[in-house]
């Protein structure tokens, strides 16, 4: 995999590829853009996301840290409120607990604690997910916590296209963002995206399909049985709305709202464990805003409240796509 650096260049990419694209453009477009993270810099990255990003920008621009995720953040929060726009990498999900010290003490207070005369425009990258029969600490879905942060940007791609655009915008936001990238669908599939520097919106859901009968909620790599649950519904007659939320936190709540005053039902999808998750807020959210718009309780499918498992157990706590085809038919026969 070779970074383009080029502009204008549209070719079928992955999704870890397409990560390298955004970073490498955005590098080349300002210059005040750094990468630093452990083995980010010779190695190119554990999943190859910042691969020949050194032979481009060299060792000042990427830089190589020992494995200490608290100094990251801490080099990151430091670099930002003095005029670079750091992009750090947490190997895995996993191992971003001990920088919760620095983004919430320090990166998500920086704007409101000095008064807005100082801002904190930092990206902390990080693989997360099930799926790749990874050991322990390697298979996070934490992104709840981050959620439940205010002054903090959470972002999750779930597509090539989607982690282009959505990394642009985040490393061009003012404030900081946690990007969270499923690694499950790193190298799933090839999608074309056109090397140009167009960010997409934050803060904003993708409605990837629309329907009548019943709203999909999911987000990162779940978007993939999601739609295909979607795809097997349909052939039975039963149209399912599907929307990306993209952006955890601020939530873009208007969209699924809309969407549920039409359908009149909703399941909410995700991989991480079902108490306090993200899918409870939304399901939290329906119930204040759309409750006379509701046919049916809304239905979550979600992994289980405990440690993900090692790899020989992980697929059954995962959500498939036979699980969100079951909660869609026990919430449409409610009715």
């Amino acid at each position: 995999m070779n970074a383009i650096a080029s502009t204008h260049i549209t070719r079928p990419v992955t999704l870890v590829e397409a990560i390298n694209l955004a970073l490498a453009h955005e590098m080349q477009a300002d210059e005040t853009v750094v990468v630093l993270g452990e083995d980010v810099a010779l190695n190119g990255g554990v999943f190859r996301a910042t691969v020949d990003l050194r032979k481009q920008f060299g060792l000042k621009r990427v830089m190589d840290t020992p494995l200490a995720e608290t100094l990251i953040a801490g080099m990151a929060v430091g670099m930002s409120v003095q005029g670079l726009k750091p992009v750090a990498e947490i190997q895995f999900m996993g191992f971003i607990y001990a920088t919760m010290e620095q983004v919430i003490s320090h990166a998500a207070r920086m704007r409101n604690r000095t008064r807005g005369r100082l801002h904190c425009p930092l990206v902390l990258r990080a693989p997360f997910g099930g799926g790749i029969h990874a050991p322990e600490h390697h298979s996070e879905s934490t992104e709840a916590l981050f959620a439940h942060i205010p002054g903090i940007r959470v972002v999750i791609p779930s597509s090539p296209a989607r982690a282009y655009g959505l990394l642009l915008a985040s490393i061009r936001n003012p404030d900081p963002v946690i990007f969270l990238e499923p690694k499950r669908i790193y190298r799933a599939a090839n999608q074309t995206v056109e090397n140009a520097g167009q960010a997409l919106p934050l803060d904003t859901c993708f409605t990837l399909q629309e329907g009548q009968h019943i709203t999909l909620v999911s987000w990162g790599a779940m978007i993939q049985e999601t739609l295909e649950a979607a795809q097997q519904l349909a052939e039975e007659g039963i149209e399912c709305e599907v929307i990306d939320v993209a952006t955890i936190s601020p939530l873009d709540r208007e969209t699924i709202i809309c969407s549920v005053a039409k359908t009149g039902h909703c399941v909410i999808v995700h991989e991480a464990a079902r108490e306090c998750g993200v899918g409870a807020e939304i399901a939290a959210t329906l119930a204040e805003h759309a409750l006379t718009d509701l046919r049916a309780p809304v239905k979550r499918v979600t992994g289980y409240d405990t440690i993900m498992p090692y790899f020989k157990q992980e697929s059954l706590y995962l959500p498939t796509t036979e699980k969100i085809i079951k909660a869609v038919k026990e919430t449409l026969d409610y009715d």
